[in-house]
């Protein structure tokens, strides 16, 4: 089959659990870029993060979408676009979070900017070795948000009965983290805005994931492939399992698209 379009996750998928991209799958990629097909790198992460996992080479090959949609910067077609919260939206949500459980762990990504209201240690939840700004409240209910986090305890289904059909409402992370982003973004409206523009069907796109934020992608691209440590959800879906990513799970798939 023919895939001009290869759409990769990072964690979980093309990183391994050192947070890394073995020297196989960088080869397999640069190998299918020679052969002509396009990358797309669709992410939960902010442009910083994906910075310090990925090379110079393949920064400058690949498209990125971020923040699970959120922010789109194509270098195959010059679209950046960023699909924020509205900042009446994000006060309600950090007013409502924090009147249920002020000790909350919650904060807001905004292009490229972490912000929370009090310091606190996330390399467990999140795997990240950077910090939130620091800022007030007031400040936090003023910012056009890419992407809303929290963890800790909050009664989920009042959370989903009130803003379901206002937020995008990912639970992620072995149901550690909630993510919370415009309905207008995701994984799938991006990969599908950068289609049209590059002039490629869907039927066409080959798509690896392994985590919920990867079901509507799975379910829109023509051949989804779950990765071995995926979530039940995406296996059921998908069109191919392949190796875990500790196994190089991508690379196996890529090599075989370039004999």
């Amino acid at each position: 089959m023919n895939f001009p379009l290869i759409v990769l996750d990072l964690d979980g998928t093309l990183l391994n659990s050192n947070k890394e991209i073995s020297t196989r799958s960088y080869n397999a990629i640069i190998q299918c870029t020679r052969l002509g097909m396009k990358f797309i790198f669709a992410t939960a992460r902010p442009p910083r993060a994906v910075r310090s996992f990925v090379n110079e080479e393949l920064l400058a090959l690949g498209s990125f979408i971020y923040y699970n949609g959120a922010y789109i910067d194509c270098k195959h077609t010059g679209i950046e676009e960023h699909v924020p919260i509205e900042s009446e939206l994000t006060a309600e949500v950090l007013e409502y979070c924090l009147h249920r459980n002020p000790d909350l762990d919650i904060s807001v990504e905004a292009q490229d900017v972490w912000i929370s209201v009090r310091e606190h240690d996330y390399t467990e939840v999140i795997k990240v070795e950077d910090s939130p700004t620091v800022k007030s409240l007031e400040d936090l209910k003023t910012v056009e948000a890419s992407k809303i986090l929290f963890s800790g305890n909050i009664d989920m289904d009042l959370f989903q009965a009130k803003f379901n059909t206002r937020l995008n409402i990912l639970t992620t992370d072995n149901g550690k983290l909630v993510q919370l982003s415009s309905p207008r973004a995701s994984k799938e409206n991006a990969v599908s805005v950068l289609c049209k523009a590059m002039n490629i069907s869907l039927e066409n796109v080959m798509v690896f994931g392994d985590d919920f934020n990867d079901i509507g992608l799975f379910r829109s691209c023509g051949w989804p492939v779950a990765m071995g440590n995926a979530v039940d959800e995406l296996k059921h879906i998908a069109k191919e399992i392949t190796e875990t990513n500790d196994n190089d799970g991508v690379a196996v798939v890529l090599e075989r698209l370039c004999r």
